[in-house]
């Protein structure tokens, strides 16, 4: 009898740990595993606010698949898939085509424009290790440049970020911080630097609890943030934006315009023909598509919802560390022949936004609120315990956030 073929496509936080899980569960004899990923490493999508803002190495934020995914188990393929025939089974990659009897789609997300004019070409999207780098290098550069110019350039040393949700205050967070020491390196007048957060909603960190919110906002802005609520930008140029608030209209001359307000599921899921919403597959209890038993889908391209509920869970690391759990158990089962599947069942273990180095707010336990240091320490925490469920204690003291007051 030949060996069921699994693939799992994408290496992000549902897909490694789905694959780490399968190495595990699943013997040499049962079943061959392969792990598709562009990279040949994962990277920590939580971390990249902080590569944005220059206040974390990239480096730091990559960890080579290598490390955590043992290759006489799992079939490594480094290589891009291009779309998925799920009526024939085949994955098809830009260096050739992957057959398969199971399937783990879990290719992560994509900025969503909201069709907003000049946006996708005009600004800077924080989606991966490399567009990181590049934020981090274009706000370096654009400090740089100020100086040398006769005339005052504040549009070199106007950053703007689109978006108050989570990456969005983040990020702001970071770059608040950040922003003092480009000042002293570059020589510039910190009281000329701007630093706006613009969100097109009437309040930052939507859905959070406000008191909360109301902290992050006040020492965010003691460090120098400027909000602008309720402001949609309605287009972008290479020379800034355009924004509107009670049908008035203001232009903001920037050269570092950051987006940072909306995912969607990656396109190719789309493309191939998987019924979405946003990019995303609203999957079934058990997380298989509704139109094919042999293909989960976890992470960002899939839209989990609670029986009768009318939104879906918000994809976040956390949901996809848990997708990968039910997936990898429903895997074993069908590889095993059996049918009887479990159905996913998320635990919000709580949620901690940072709001730069020793600052944070959080929610844990169902209704426990942190803030300060406190809360900085546990997203230490979470971020701590995630590299020891994948990788163990060597990947922890390689990687780990180990000094918690800094």
């Amino acid at each position: 009898m030949n060996k069921p073929s699994i693939v799992v496509l994408g290496a992000g936080y549902g897909g490694i740990m789905t694959t780490t899980k399968l190495q595990k569960m699943i013997g040499d004899t049962e079943a061959d595993i392969t792990l598709v990923n562009k990279h040949d490493y994962h990277y920590q999508t939580t971390w990249l606010h902080e590569n944005a803002a220059g206040t974390l190495h990239h480096d730091r934020t990559r960890l080579p698949i290598k490390d955590v995914v043992n290759f006489n188990k799992v079939n490594f393929v480094q290589d891009t898939v291009v779309s998925i025939d799920p009526d024939n089974k085949v994955v098809k990659l830009e260096d050739g085509e992957l057959t398969y009897d199971y399937l783990v789609i879990g290719l992560g997300f994509e900025s969503a424009t909201f069709g907003i004019e000049g946006l996708g070409e005009n600004a800077y999207m924080l989606n991966n290790i490399n567009s990181a780098r590049r934020i981090r290098d274009l706000i370096e550069y654009n400090f740089a440049q100020y100086n040398i110019y006769k005339e005052d350039r504040q549009d070199l040393i106007t950053i703007v970020v689109g978006g108050a949700g989570f990456t969005g205050i983040e990020l702001v967070g970071e770059l608040a911080n950040r922003i003092p020491e480009l000042c002293q390196e570059y020589d510039v007048d910190p009281s000329k630097v701007r630093l706006l957060n613009v969100e097109a909603g009437p309040t930052a960190l939507a859905g959070f609890d406000e008191e909360l919110v109301e902290y992050a906002m006040n020492r965010l802005e003691e460090k120098g943030v400027e909000f602008r609520l309720n402001t949609m930008i309605k287009s972008c140029s290479e020379n800034g934006i355009i924004v509107e608030k009670d049908g008035e209209q203001e232009e903001i001359a920037s050269k570092n315009v950051i987006w940072a307000a909306g995912v969607r599921g990656n396109s190719i899921v789309e493309e191939s023909g998987f019924e979405v919403g946003r990019g995303r597959v609203a999957v079934r209890q058990d997380l298989r598509t509704p139109d094919y038993d042999d293909v989960f889908v976890v992470g960002d391209c899939a839209a989990f919802f609670e029986e009768g509920a009318e939104r879906p869970f918000p994809p976040t690391a956390q949901i996809a560390m848990q997708m990968a759990d039910t997936a990898a158990h429903n895997l074993k089962q069908l590889v095993n022949g059996q049918d009887e599947l479990e159905g996913f069942e998320p635990d919000i273990k709580g949620t901690v936004a940072s709001l730069g180095h020793t600052d944070a707010i959080g929610v844990i336990f169902d209704d426990k609120k942190l803030y300060g240091r406190s809360a900085s320490i546990m997203k230490k925490v979470i971020d701590n315990r995630y590299l020891l469920k994948l990788g163990g204690v060597g990947l922890l003291l390689k990687k780990g956030k180990l000094d918690m007051y800094h």
